[in-house]
């Protein structure tokens, strides 16, 4: 069977003159800024990773494939690869639509030929087989605009990137690699992960077992939550393929892609994908193509995407005989060793453990310890939120003594401080409250990723944006609710700004006041739960310190630090 897949790649980049000729007119067209999944997708296009898309894809080759996986044509191609739009505003059917980055960089023009509206859950059914909104890809539909865009794509520069240049290999020129090097079967291994042992030793396996060689082809682009950043991965890659494999025997390349978490599906692309970077046999473990939406096994398509997925089997480790061996072969009674990711992340690294030679070279382990300090070296976020006068600003300074005598200096952001300074000219409408909290939750998330602490005393009535704050803290955020009965909380209250706000709603003028006539959305899970009229400000203090402890932020007195 003819497959389109391999050939002629697609190479949707103009010549120099053409592109000094768009962007002199990029001024008169509407701009559209590109997302990290756009501008992954937007690279894959221009380079011929997509091949043989030529463009965003229109109704009817999106409709075909999410309800059949293949274009209009009958080409397979298992997902949509699509630019979400807002109609309106310049972007319309005719006109030509300027694609940048987040720092205003031009990259492409998009001649829209057509926009249509498509049915979100629809998509997330057919193409990723879950509606659950938890689902990243689900998440990310429900994100965006309500319509896609397609058309003739012109692009003037693939997306910049500055980290690892000489591992950022086109289609094109890593087949020319491979075609110096005399490589005629080679087979790609796609990871999100670093590599241990196990994935060293089935790599290896995999190439002797097609009498080829080995590329290593790991996405750099946005992952699934919780999994290591691209950049310490990449150094456990190099670690590895400068030391422990055969020299000549592997290449390591990146591969600009957003993860779909779409199963089946996604194997399939990725597999297409690896044929276009001139592999002839792509690596994949069952559990794979196991989720998403169900087809069988991907080798079935074979012969139309023209390369073959070869089935590794997972690896364990015989500690009585120092060796790995695959699962199915490892006799009954034999004794097995492993250690899963969530081991991994949760109680080595959180710990400041070094993993087992064992399981992971040292090199790895060393390049991951250094980038996941233990839990009680992290940056941190610590969130109190409750009605005004529940005692989140006094909890929180006494809170600051105590850190300290553990030997975690912090920086408080308290609401009226915050409402002087970083959000200075901010009413208190619904949307200015959302943007306040949120200026508080950047600042304190970006602090928290840089190893500082950030305690933040702020009413923050709405759970939405507080999730939002928990975000951008990337899981290191502890939310204390201090759950002070609203007569309590007005008892306290010198300024009598409850009376006040009573009183206006009376007179028919409502003053949009917590509690009173406006919303307080409590915590459905915080990490702590305070009722200051019931508990003094030091029990208060010990509470949140205990909990800190559980959770490794800080280590108990008279904890060695080894």
């Amino acid at each position: 069977m003819k497959t389109p897949y391999g050939g002629t790649l697609i190479d949707l980049t103009v010549d120099v003159a053409r592109a000094a000729e768009m962007k002199a007119t990029a001024k008169d067209f509407a701009s559209l800024t590109l997302d990290e999944r756009g501008l992954c997708d937007l690279e894959l296009l221009a380079v011929g990773g997509f091949s043989p898309l030529k463009g965003f894809l229109g109704k009817a080759d999106y409709e075909r494939v999410v309800a059949e996986m293949r274009l209009a044509d009958g080409t397979l191609w298992p997902l949509p690869i699509t630019l979400p739009v807002t109609p309106g505003n310049g972007v319309e059917e005719g006109k030509p639509l300027a694609l940048r980055d987040v720092y205003g960089n031009l990259l492409a023009f998009l001649h829209i030929e057509e926009i249509y509206a498509y049915d979100k859950e629809a998509e997330g059914r057919g193409a990723y087989g879950i509606t659950d909104a938890q689902h990243p890809a689900v998440a990310h539909l429900n994100r965006q605009a309500g319509h896609y865009a397609a058309g003739r794509l012109e692009v003037l520069r693939t997306p910049p990137h500055y980290d690892f240049v000489d591992l950022r290999r086109t289609p094109k020129e890593l087949r020319a690699h491979f075609e110096s090097l005399g490589w005629t079967k080679i087979v790609a291994f796609q990871t999100q992960n670093p590599l241990h042992r196990a994935d060293e030793e089935l790599t290896k396996r995999a190439a002797q077992q097609v009498g080829g060689r080995l590329l290593i082809h790991p996405v750099v682009g946005t992952t699934k939550p919780g999994d290591v950043d691209h950049f310490t991965r990449v150094r456990c890659y190099r670690a590895l393929v400068d030391n422990y494999y055969e020299p000549g025997s592997v290449v390591l390349s990146l591969l600009p892609y957003v993860l779909r978490m779409a199963g089946s599906r996604e194997v399939l692309l990725h597999a297409i994908i690896r044929r276009n970077y001139g592999c002839t046999h792509f690596l994949v473990g069952r559990d794979q193509w196991g989720l998403g939406a169900a087809l069988g096994n991907p080798s079935q398509y074979r012969n139309e995407i023209g390369i073959e997925i070869v089935e590794y089997k997972p690896m364990v480790y015989l500690p009585e005989e120092d060796r790995y061996s695959p699962v199915e072969e490892v006799p009954a009674g034999v004794k097995t060793a492993n250690i899963s990711d969530t081991q991994v992340r949760d109680h080595y690294l959180a710990k400041g453990l070094q993993l087992p030679e064992w399981f992971s070279r040292p090199a790895v382990a060393e390049i991951l310890n250094e980038s996941n300090p233990p839990r009680f070296r992290q940056g941190l976020t610590i969130w109190f939120t409750g009605l005004s006068g529940s005692g989140k600003s006094t909890v929180a300074h006494a809170l600051v003594e105590r850190l300290a005598e553990f030997g975690r200096n912090v920086s408080l952001l308290d609401g009226d401080e915050i409402r002087t300074h970083l959000s200075k000219g901010l009413s208190f409408s619904k949307e200015d409250r959302d943007t306040n909290i949120r200026r508080v939750g950047f600042v304190a998330g970006l602090v928290a990723q840089h190893g500082g602490t950030t305690l933040c005393s702020v009413i923050s009535p709405y759970r939405a944006v507080r999730d939002d704050a928990r975000k951008m803290s990337k899981g290191n955020f502890v939310e204390v609710f201090c759950d002070t009965p609203m007569n309590v909380c007005e008892q306290r209250d010198v300024k009598g700004l409850y009376a006040k706000a009573r009183n206006a709603v009376v007179e028919g003028r409502p003053m949009g006041f917590t509690g009173v006539d406006d919303p307080y959305e409590a915590p459905l899970n915080p990490e702590v739960s305070v009722d200051t009229s019931t508990l003094s400000v030091e029990a208060c203090a010990n509470k949140i310190i205990e909990k800190l402890i559980e959770l490794g932020y800080i280590l108990p007195h008279g904890h060695i630090v080894v």
